[in-house]
């Protein structure tokens, strides 16, 4: 179990936080459990784990919180719960810095399937060598991205976004393209796609208000042209 994926949990409802736990552990899945955010945070504190599912309503530190804090130090995957289910509140959580969401009630078959998609994009070994796509260089064995020689500080989605924009550079992709290709979904709310571009525009872009590499294609979806256009 040592060698197992580490996954905290974090949920203020007792009977889901258990219920979650027994089903990721069945899993394979070394789970520890909180049912605060301040407790949460202490232990993030001390040791990042490989993957945190966290529930965007907590009492003291909220979910939000805790995603800030996370993604300012780290860029391990974080699965969203929540209860909130309008699209506007879907997006907040991810600009937050969420990787993936759940909206409640959700089945936990679904949370262990997308738990463990992350997990495999976070510790999967890429072995296509460093290769260069205009002024951006990639490495997908160490998971790390340049621009113009400046490293790019990525979270786990958005490095993946990026990979896949540069192995297609200067073709026209869908957001439906971009959820089956970068987050393995045949159907899901095109919305995630949209934070996700947000976020890393405001990562290579000298201006993201004007993008010149990652460019909307009105109506279609998006054109990466990593010369800059």
């Amino acid at each position: 179990m040592d060698s197992a994926p580490r996954v905290m949990v974090v949920e203020d409802d007792a009977t889901v936080r258990t219920v979650v736990g027994d089903y990721l552990r069945a899993a394979g899945l070394a789970v520890s459990l909180y049912g605060d955010g301040l407790a949460a945070q202490k232990a993030l504190d001390e040791a990042f784990p490989d993957l945190l599912v966290v529930d965007r309503m907590l009492p003291g530190v909220s979910g939000d919180d805790l995603c800030r804090a996370v993604r300012a130090a780290s860029d391990i995957p974080i699965l969203m719960l929540t209860a909130l289910g309008s699209v506007e509140q879907r997006i907040e959580g991810l600009e937050h810095g969420a990787d993936d969401y759940l909206p409640k009630p959700f089945a936990m078959r679904e949370l262990q399937l997308r738990a463990q998609a992350l997990l495999r994009r976070r510790q999967a070994a890429d072995p296509v060598a460093v290769f260069q796509a205009g002024r951006f260089r990639v490495d997908p064995a160490h998971r790390r991205a340049w621009i113009e020689g400046r490293e790019i500080a990525l979270t786990t989605r958005e490095y993946e976004l990026l990979l896949h924009l540069a192995r297609h550079p200067d073709e026209e992709l869908t957001r439906d393209d971009l959820l089956r290709a970068v987050w393995g979904w045949d159907v899901g709310d095109g919305s995630t796609v949209t934070v996700h571009v947000r976020r890393l525009r405001e990562k290579i872009e000298p201006d993201p208000r004007f993008p010149i590499y990652l460019r909307t294609e009105w109506g279609r979806g998006y054109r990466f042209t990593p010369e800059g256009s």
